[in-house]
């Protein structure tokens, strides 16, 4: 199978160049749905980003690695049916090594050369698979072992659940950069000095690895109450409250988010943040009135 011509092996130069070249690295996260109409709800938001011009749009990979064939199958049609760069999530739980090679040479095979390395947490208690890998930074060293592939990693704002200390949660952080990681992704976040506080602690660490920070538009209460529950991310007080009240008024709420996410973007980028990652929820609406408020330019296409 030919490779998409912006994905082959010699141009397969990810965000962490474009960031290197003195640009900021906008991108959208989408997830593969499982039903007809959700495919719709993905297709219309995909067309409706593909005008930005993003550094990449990437495609989650389930607990586990429930949503694995949807994955590679949505990310191979991203790469073939739109202009738009598609970076594939790949987990390490509930995979042998061998099953890993597997997947990451489809993903060879149907011209994908980004992939965002990450070991997975279900929320089960963390059970390595018997023949698999027990870290991150074992699947960058893989990918790395597979091919000229673009590799990012997680990095978490408020410290990683399962890490004791800091001390210990910024050593397994350099690890993935030392393994091969060319740049990161944070886990949601409410708060501007959690991302900052982060950068300063891998700075002292010596490690220069870009991290963009994620946003996630928090538009609706419940289901961010619920999110930040899983990911272990502080939920403003007072912003959970003006969404509380406004619970059962969409427009309304839907204001609140976005507002909020527009004030925290504008203040990562006033600090230096090298881009964002806008979690859609493959609901584009809310990212992308958060992009157009912040009124920046398009990306330049330095990344194709």
């Amino acid at each position: 199978m030919t490779a998409p011509a912006h994905l082959t092996t010699e141009t397969s130069r990810g965000p962490a160049d474009l960031i290197a070249a003195g640009h900021r690295s906008y991108s959208f996260e989408f997830f593969p749905p499982k039903t007809g109409e959700g495919q719709r709800v993905l297709w219309s938001a995909l067309r409706r980003v593909e005008p930005l011009d993003p550094a990449f749009v990437s495609v989650t990979y389930g607990a586990g690695g429930t949503s694995r064939e949807r994955t590679t199958e949505l990310t191979r049609r991203i790469a073939e049916d739109t202009t738009l760069r598609a970076v594939a999530h790949l987990t390490a739980v509930g995979h042998s090594t061998a099953e890993l090679r597997g997947i990451i040479g489809r993903y060879a095979d149907a011209g994908i050369r980004d992939v965002l390395a990450l070991r997975g947490d279900p929320q089960a208690p963390w059970r390595p698979h018997p023949y698999g890998l027990r870290h991150a930074a074992e699947l960058v060293e893989l990918i790395r072992q597979c091919g000229t592939f673009s590799i990012g990693v997680a990095a978490f704002p408020e410290r990683h659940p399962r890490s004791p200390d800091w001390d210990t949660d910024i050593r397994h952080f350099v690890a993935k950069c030392r393994a091969g990681a060319d740049y990161a992704i944070t886990q949601m976040f409410f708060r501007a000095e959690d991302y900052l506080r982060l950068r300063d602690r891998l700075a002292a660490a010596g490690c220069d690895t870009p991290v963009v920070p994620a946003i996630m538009p928090a538009t609706r209460y419940a289901q961010i109450a619920r999110f930040a529950l899983l990911s272990n991310a502080t939920f403003p007080d007072d912003l959970a409250l003006r969404l509380r009240t406004a619970r059962y008024h969409p427009g309304e709420s839907h204001r609140i988010g976005v507002d909020h996410a527009t004030e925290l973007a504008q203040r990562l980028l006033d600090e230096g943040a090298p881009g964002l990652h806008y979690i859609t929820l493959n609901q584009s609406s809310a990212a992308l009135d958060i992009h157009r408020g912040l009124r920046l330019p398009t990306p330049p296409e330095v990344h194709r």
